[in-house]
């Protein structure tokens, strides 16, 4: 490690002391965001001229009371995350060597508002969940046949007069998936134009009466299940006590899943 290394670390952990006197309420969503970017930065490692390799398993290390206020969020704060890493890793052209994990730990020896993260590279299957953001909730697709609108009827039942009670339905056949609009009196839109069937790809904004609803497509590790508590019954747990850092085991090499031409891999 050189001088400069050095210099940043410890800049870095002024900065994040400050912010911890600063806001005594505790960690903000967004820094967690902040310290996934410079951990992503830091790590890329160039493989080749058009290959550049960062970590795909995280362990987001925080304070016992940050904790707990995270978890309240529940797993929408995790569903953000590994969006955000997407998304960014997309935007700086890197790859990863396998699906995306996000791990929330608490240490006890944390000061609240500080943030640690542990991160390594994890060979291994990438699964592909769609899921619709629906007025501030998000809905995995878990079925062929979506249907949206007011209803009581309707899968995902939405608070809304400007809206036919069977307004639109999403379709899912496993790869790709499509909107139509199910003669609605007030029509709807996607990507702003008005539509009556068409194809959905990742990050397309469909907009009926006043709800936006996002389809989106989040990259995970296939050994993890991000929605196993929006499936059945959630139950109260003890919150999970700080591990000391350990090298992650490694995985066979299996096909990568692939559906649609979602992941994208030049090497």
């Amino acid at each position: 490690m050189g001088l400069l290394d050095n210099f940043e670390k410890g800049l870095e952990r002024a900065v994040n002391g400050a912010f911890a006197k600063t806001f005594r309420s505790g960690l903000a969503p967004v820094e967690i965001t902040s310290a996934l970017r410079r951990e992503l930065d830091t790590k890329a490692a160039v493989i080749s001229r058009d290959r550049i390799l960062v970590p795909n398993s995280f362990r987001v290390i925080l304070a016992p009371g940050d904790y707990q206020r995270m978890q309240a969020i529940g797993p929408t704060l995790s569903d953000d995350l590994i969006q955000f890493v997407q998304t960014h890793a997309k935007q700086q052209g890197y790859q990863f060597a396998g699906g995306i994990s996000m791990e929330l730990v608490q240490n006890p020896r944390l000061t609240d508002g500080l943030v640690q993260i542990e991160s390594a590279n994890a060979a291994g299957e990438v699964t592909w969940t769609p899921v619709l953001d629906v007025a501030g909730k998000r809905y995995p697709i878990t079925s062929s046949r979506t249907v949206i609108g007011r209803g009581s009827d309707a899968d995902i039942t939405i608070d809304d007069p400007g809206t036919s009670r069977k307004h639109v339905e999403i379709l899912w056949d496993g790869k790709r998936a499509q909107v139509k609009d199910l003669s609605s009196t007030n029509g709807s839109q996607l990507n702003g134009v008005a539509v009556s069937k068409a194809a959905l790809e990742p990050e397309s904004v469909i907009q009926i009466g006043r709800t936006r609803i996002v389809f989106r497509v989040l990259a995970q590790s296939a050994s993890v299940d991000q929605y196993s508590d929006l499936r059945t019954q959630r139950q109260s747990r003890a919150p999970e006590p700080f591990r000391e850092q350990r090298p992650l085991p490694p995985r066979p090499d299996r096909p990568r899943h692939d559906p649609g031409g979602f992941w994208r891999d030049n090497s």
